[in-house]
């Protein structure tokens, strides 16, 4: 669980960060979550969009890639949306 502090942070690098992955038409598919999951890996922080052509909106994708991948929902801001999972065996971003 991330402190508001935390969370602070990882906004102030997240607007920096460009968008890497978008939630298309298809919605969260196998491949998706496993791109997601990859990206966190070596990112720790990810920043997503979700179409017009999605059937999902925002909160709706955020919340379940947030579980399908273990990560927490950073914020969600109109269509886009950052995630955040720590790497055990090399973290990237300290607090």
């Amino acid at each position: 669980m991330l402190t508001s502090k935390q969370r602070s942070v990882l906004k102030g690098i997240a607007a920096k960060e460009d968008t890497i992955l978008q939630v298309g038409k298809n919605g969260i598919i196998d491949t998706l979550i496993t791109q997601v999951s990859d990206a966190l890996k070596a990112r720790e922080l990810v920043k997503m969009s979700v179409l017009d052509s999605s059937m999902l909106n925002a909160e709706e994708a955020a919340g379940e890639l947030a579980e399908k991948t273990k990560s927490e929902v950073v914020t969600v801001i109109g269509n886009k949306f950052v995630l955040f999972k720590r790497n055990p065996q090399k973290p990237k971003i300290t607090f």
